[in-house]
């Protein structure tokens, strides 16, 4: 009875497809020459869409919305290799995508279920990626019916992440750059190590907003402002896949995620509600959406675990369909986070089984399910029970299928094994994760010109900190070939020149694992005898450099209850603040780096510390990145792309507030202890005014703005010019300041550049009370300078 419905679903696709041949005369002629019209690259995309779904049965085209990721044994011998026979047992009727190729899941028992990574596991090197993915593609085309080849995801947020990739500075050390080149370059590389081991889509960039830095994943963020987010998510993006399609050899398809509020989570806990109005949502969490969808060639957008106003972004039709796809005109799928329809049913306790839950994601418009087919293994019977139609299987399909044709995918899914080790971590991406590293760092105290420091004043240096030594490079992470840690980078400084004692002073957890559940706070007895050793070595030294911060086990995502990493104190953790007031206490020059994935409340740093860097989390090129700022071969010119609050009590403290937000405290102090945009250098520069074209322009009219930036200073170095529009009177509440343009330039000591921004229409528009975005007539206060605080302004008039 089996085998009799199988060949009558055959039967019922083959007879779709005579009229589609009969009306396509190329089709036709395609036909006769003994090859499908779907397999003939020279068609176009949507004809050959058209007919392979034609071709298919229903069960097929439901395996093209599923992933395999914890249940790969199904596809693997014991020892993890791809095993073609098993393959056609497990999936007679295909498979749409293998999560993580490189990762060795459903190979030993006892691998965590939850969306991260298992903690020690030795993941595939690139070539044995290389291979595994040759031969599941090779199955995908060959052994099944139609031939459909697979995506293959992995992840690839700050660099590939696989063993031996380039690590490149975490996404939040990246915004800090301000430099959307640069970031295209970052990803155009890890684009070409992703491609060479045969992964075909990322699940990257995030374009989150961030608003709380109690929120863990906010390092896997661009920071707090839409504008910024929106620049750095658009770099990425034309790195990874470039500009147009098809897709490149080099390229890989990007996965926009998530959509969306995920960045303002209640209580600053992963996948807490968003309480978030429409209006907030419009004017700053859909903007980097947006723009991705309605500029470049997007192809797949993961939905948020978060719900807004009561509904999860997995069960969210005007968001998925009205929104992306109606207003923004989206053509590509949507995937699930990992296990989020699942969550429908044991986070948000809104559907009792999974076939419910499946049932009301398709309808939503969620195309395809990760990491493995759950809920979506019903879509089959729902289909048969009439709950879905065929046309709504049909649309998902078709989206996943226009992906897998526009990649070149049916032409050549293979990666070139032997040439996998070769093209990753290059001398070329050494070198750009170096300068990465170098661009990202922010400083935020100078005192007395203490930095650069110079080498032939140094007899001996005291390296003091847990993470001087054991580098940590922020999560979604594996293994570098090395990393370069700050010990290492001042030993190299100062071979031939002057002595260098390292001592721990502080162990802030058991462990880094990012993936590793537990995590536990070591003993005060320990720190003390550390900070007691740190102390004696730092009494011999002429200089301190100390590294303080955090590292990936205490702030990173909470994948799951047992897994946590938010946190409800912006303190640094441990005793950090104590070892650092003893060691300033012996009086020396003290040089302070922060290696961190959120931005802590530094109060004591910001008063005491003679030096402050703020180095985020650096990559594989840490201890080169820091020693290069520290010695002066580098000039840091980064800038924060958060506010960093004095104390967890003035959250939320991003800068584009609303006029009535933050009147004061009765003994407390609304500012935050760095605001949005502020970064220093070894030299001074001057921003003048904006200057406009012309004082008065029409509600459809463009802006121009130039605005004059001098090195007054006496050495070369960058600064990053920022302007920011307020609505001086509107129909409903604008931002004090907004930021509109921005550009990082470089400037030798007495140099003069003009810089030039064009203001477009939207830029001055707002969403009015019936929610149409619009410019209103009125004035705007357009300003320039180098942070949020320090502004210079002008009128602009629009009639």
């Amino acid at each position: 009875m089996r085998s009799f419905r199988r060949v009558a679903a055959l039967a019922i696709a083959a007879s779709a497809l005579t009229p589609f041949v009969a009306a396509h005369p190329a089709a036709a002629q395609t036909e006769r020459a003994g090859k499908p019209l779907y397999k003939d690259a020279s068609q176009p995309v949507e004809a050959r869409v058209d007919d392979l779904i034609a071709r298919m049965t229903l069960e097929e085209k439901v395996q093209q919305l599923q992933a395999l990721w914890l249940n790969k044994g199904l596809v693997q011998d014991a020892k993890g290799e791809f095993d073609p026979v098993k393959a056609s047992a497990s999936f007679p009727n295909g498979l749409g995508m293998i999560s993580r190729p490189y990762d060795r899941r459903g190979v030993a028992a006892g691998q965590t279920t939850a969306a991260g990574a298992n903690a020690g596991d030795v993941n595939r090197s690139p070539e044995e990626t290389a291979r595994y993915v040759y031969a599941a593609q090779k199955w995908a085309m060959e052994k099944t019916r139609l031939g459909i080849p697979m995506l293959m995801h992995e992840e690839s947020l700050h660099g590939l992440v696989a063993p031996g990739a380039t690590s490149f500075p975490q996404s939040i050390g990246l915004a800090s750059s301000w430099n959307p080149k640069l970031v295209e370059s970052i990803f155009s590389m890890a684009a070409r190590e992703a491609r060479a081991r045969g992964a075909n889509l990322v699940l990257a960039p995030v374009v989150d907003v961030a608003r709380d830095p109690r929120w863990g994943r906010i390092e896997e963020t661009y920071g707090e402002d839409p504008y910024l987010v929106t620049q750095m998510g658009l770099a990425a993006i034309r790195g990874f896949q470039g500009t147009t399609l098809p897709l490149k050899p080099d390229k890989v398809f990007i996965t926009l995620k998530h959509m969306t509020g995920h960045g303002q989570p209640e209580n600053g806990t992963n996948v807490g509600p968003a309480s978030l109005g429409e209006r907030t949502l419009r004017e700053d969490f859909f903007p980097p959406f947006e723009q991705a969808v309605k500029t470049l060639p997007v192809m797949s957008v993961m939905a948020s675990y978060n719900e807004i106003d009561g509904i999860p972004s997995h069960a969210n039709k005007w968001l998925l369909t009205d929104v992306l796809r109606g207003e923004w005109g989206f053509q590509g799928a949507v995937v699930s986070d990992y296990f989020a329809i699942r969550e429908l049913i044991s986070r948000h306790h809104m559907f009792k089984d999974p076939k419910d839950a499946a049932q009301r994601a398709l309808d939503v418009g969620v195309d395809v399910e990760t990491p493995d087919g759950e809920a979506y293994t019903h879509l089959v019977e729902l289909v048969k029970e009439g709950r879905l139609s065929q046309g709504e299987i049909d649309n998902a399909v078709r989206r996943v299928l226009r992906m897998k044709f526009q990649g070149g995918l049916f032409e050549n899914p293979y990666p070139e094994v032997k040439l996998a080790a070769a093209r990753t971590n290059t001398p070329e991406a050494i070198a750009l994760s170096r300068q990465a590293a170098r661009e990202s760092i922010v400083l935020l105290k100078n005192a007395q010109g203490l930095l650069p420091l110079d080498a032939k004043g140094i007899k001996r240096m005291a390296v003091i900190g847990t993470h001087a030594k054991d580098t940590p490079i922020g999560g979604y992470s594996d293994l570098p070939n090395h990393v370069v840690s700050v010990l290492e980078g001042m030993q190299a400084e100062g071979k031939g020149k002057f002595a260098v004692d390292y001592a721990e002073g502080i162990r802030i957890t058991d462990h880094r694992e990012w993936s590793k559940d537990e995590v536990k706070q070591v003993p005060a007895a320990v720190n003390d005898q550390l900070r007691a050793q740190a102390l004696e070595t730092a009494k011999n030294a002429d200089v301190v450099v100390l590294v303080l911060g955090g590292n990936e086990a205490v702030s990173r995502e909470a994948w799951a209850d047992n897994h946590l990493g938010d946190s409800e104190t912006l303190d640094l953790p441990g005793p950090q603040d104590q070892l650092a007031k003893e060691l300033i206490a012996l009086g020396k020059p003290v040089v302070v780096i922060l290696l961190n994935g959120r931005p802590y409340a530094v109060n004591y740093l910001a008063e005491k510390a003679p030096a402050l860097i703020e180095g985020w989390y650096l990559g594989e090129q840490t201890g080169n990145a820091i020693a290069d700022v520290v010695f002066g071969r580098y000039n840091p010119g980064g800038k924060l792309p958060v506010s960093v609050a004095r104390n967890v009590g003035q959250l939320p403290i991003y800068y584009n507030k609303k006029p009535s937000a933050r009147r004061g405290y009765l003994f407390g102090d609304t500012s935050p202890l760095y605001p949005f945009g502020y970064g220093l250098s070894y030299t001074s520069f001057d921003i003048a005014a904006p200057r406009l074209a012309a004082p008065t322009i029409g509600i459809a009219d463009k802006a121009s703005v130039e605005v004059d930036v001098t090195n007054t200073g006496k050495v070369a170095g960058d600064e990053v010019v920022q302007l920011y529009v307020h609505d001086d009177e509107a129909s409903v509440t604008r931002p004090v300041i907004e930021l509109k343009r921005f550009e990082r330039v470089t400037l030798k000591p007495g140099e003069k550049k003009t810089v030039r921004f064009t203001l477009a229409p939207d830029d001055l528009a707002l969403w009015n009370s019936q929610m149409r975005h619009m410019v209103e007539p009125g004035t705007f206060t357009i300003s320039s300078g180098p942070d949020s605080a320090t502004l210079k302004s002008t009128t602009l008039t629009v009639r």
